[in-house]
């Protein structure tokens, strides 16, 4: 059997390079994946998924790593991948379930379901940070894919804007946490009024420093345990069109690729 000839990835290429470099190999379709709220106590986790159009139309200005832009910027860049994107869906998972399931579990099946949703199917899929199985197509992980793979990183605005319109949208109901400002993350003014006042039904109890302040030993409320796991109360709101509500389901881990030197890769993957 013969082995294809190795793609190389050149970066001064750009955010681009990844997907160009895979559709001369004929990967036409290639979607990418993300999420945001991981590193976030309070809140829901996030998971978007997003196919650019080939050539000049998937070009986006400011379009990169969510996290380094402002968010009128992630915002600009939100629009413009609602506006252009062949395909793109976001999964929102519940504080809720992230205590019942684990954060890596929910984390891979988010992503597995915003790929598994997409209208238009992809050939190949580049993830941030995991890989997700499942697919039924070839992926990488790439490690910080959201700075190197335009489709990654339209996934990240995607998600991250989302995100951060709900945890707006619960400043209305909580506003002694400041939502609105941390956006559910860990810092001196949220600790501050976790232990001011406890934590909220939107907090992880999961996670060490609420279940700390809550003491019940990363044990939810009553009213926070799901009746039934896995099944999942949408927030309509704040679902682009396309978007849909995942569930999670049990995962491994797979090691990602860094990508940001010249990096070689094998066909057939």
């Amino acid at each position: 059997m013969l082995t294809p000839p190795r793609t190389v990835v050149r970066r001064e290429g750009g955010i681009y390079a990844l997907e160009r470099a895979l559709q001369r190999r004929g990967f036409r379709i290639v979607a990418g994946a993300d999420e945001a709220g991981r590193g976030a106590c309070a809140g829901p986790l996030v998971a978007a998924a997003a196919i650019l159009p080939e050539g000049k139309r998937g070009e986006i200005d400011e379009l990169t790593d969510s996290k380094l832009l402002t968010p009128a910027a992630r915002e600009r860049v939100y629009a413009e991948v609602v506006k252009r994107a062949l395909a793109y869906a976001v999964v929102i998972i519940p504080a809720a379930e992230v205590d019942a399931r684990g954060l890596h579990v929910c984390n891979l099946a988010a992503m597995r379901r915003a790929l598994a949703t997409l209208t238009t199917r992809p050939e190949y899929v580049l993830t941030d940070g995991f890989g997700v199985d499942g697919l039924g197509v070839p992926g990488l992980a790439v490690w910080k894919g959201d700075q190197v793979a335009a489709c990654v990183a339209a996934a990240s605005v995607l998600a991250k804007v989302t995100r951060d319109r709900i945890m707006v949208d619960l400043h209305e109901r909580f506003p002694q946490y400041g939502f609105d400002e941390h956006k559910g993350y860990v810092t001196p003014e949220h600790s501050a009024a976790l232990s001011a006042h406890g934590p909220c039904a939107e907090h992880r109890f999961s996670y060490v420093n609420v279940a700390t302040v809550s003491g019940r030993d990363s044990r939810p409320p009553r009213s926070r345990r799901p009746a039934v796991v896995g099944v999942l109360d949408p927030i309509e709101q704040a679902i682009p069109a396309g978007g849909t509500v995942g569930v999670a389901l049990a995962e491994g881990a797979r090691l990602p690729l860094s990508v940001g030197e010249d990096v070689a890769m094998e066909g057939g993957v």
